[in-house]
């Protein structure tokens, strides 16, 4: 196997790993996607995948444009790290995480960071994968988010969260609050779900579509590609079906 980039020369003819299925759903999801990382490659984003059919990628791209509420300069942020299925336990993570590493040397980057978690969380690398590599942990923000940098340049001023992390709150006070973007192909379906199981519930909701990196930054959750906030508190990043959104919701009201 080898280690391809998309690009904007041939996006449109090469898959993109998250949703990879031929059905017109995934379809969709992946076109939600692309249409996502089109806008993104002139930001500075890069898209690196095994040349084989599956879930096998790294996406990242320069702290100034990052779609994740993180202050910093002269950095490489990894948004996703994805290695699944029959691909695990080859050392291709690894060789994935070097491609940004040589990336951000080349462009003369102070370092690479990467959100992680304190236990192990759906959707979010293992810390302790990072920390093998000699990632620190730099800052962290509630309920169990930590910011993990591998520093280049040790003179470099730590990044952090921002404020708004700290605080976990949304403007809406009342009912759920979901904040997401098309960074994942799979948000726009899931947060529709949320809203359908919040309306059957007769419970009140309000949606935030991230439209930019600037919106991302200011109220975005430290995950950046989805947040979920109750009474105006973050709750989680998790995407979660039908059943477990509703035993989540149902958790809630006690």
């Amino acid at each position: 196997m080898k280690i391809i980039t998309i690009d904007k020369n041939n996006i449109d003819s090469e898959h993109i790993c998250c949703a990879i299925g031929n059905d017109k759903q995934n379809k969709n999801r992946a076109q939600s996607k692309k249409d996502w990382l089109k806008k993104r490659f002139d930001e500075g984003l890069i898209f690196k995948r095994f040349d084989e059919r599956g879930k096998i990628f790294i996406e990242y791209m320069p702290i100034e444009k990052v779609w994740k509420p993180i202050i910093g300069k002269n950095l490489m942020v990894i948004n996703c790290l994805w290695v699944s299925g029959k691909f695990k336990g080859k050392g291709l993570s690894t060789q994935l995480l070097n491609e940004c590493i040589k990336d951000a040397k080349t462009q003369k980057m102070d370092g690479v960071a990467v959100v992680s978690s304190t236990k192990v969380k759906p959707f979010l690398t293992d810390k302790n994968f990072y920390i093998h590599y000699g990632f620190e942990v730099v800052d962290s923000a509630p309920p169990y988010f930590e910011l993990l940098v591998l520093k280049l340049n040790k003179n470099a001023k730590n990044s952090h969260f921002t404020d708004n992390t700290k605080n976990t709150t949304s403007s809406n006070k009342k009912g759920f609050t979901f904040i997401y973007s098309n960074q994942c192909p799979y948000m726009e379906e899931y947060v529709g779900l949320f809203s359908e199981v919040s309306k059957s519930k007769k419970m009140s909701f309000e949606i935030k579509k991230l439209e930019n990196y600037k919106e991302a930054q200011q109220i975005g959750s430290p995950f950046g590609t989805l947040g979920i906030y109750y009474n105006g508190e973050f709750k989680t990043h998790e995407l979660m079906p039908e059943k477990k959104f509703d035993k989540f919701v149902e958790d809630l009201k006690k």
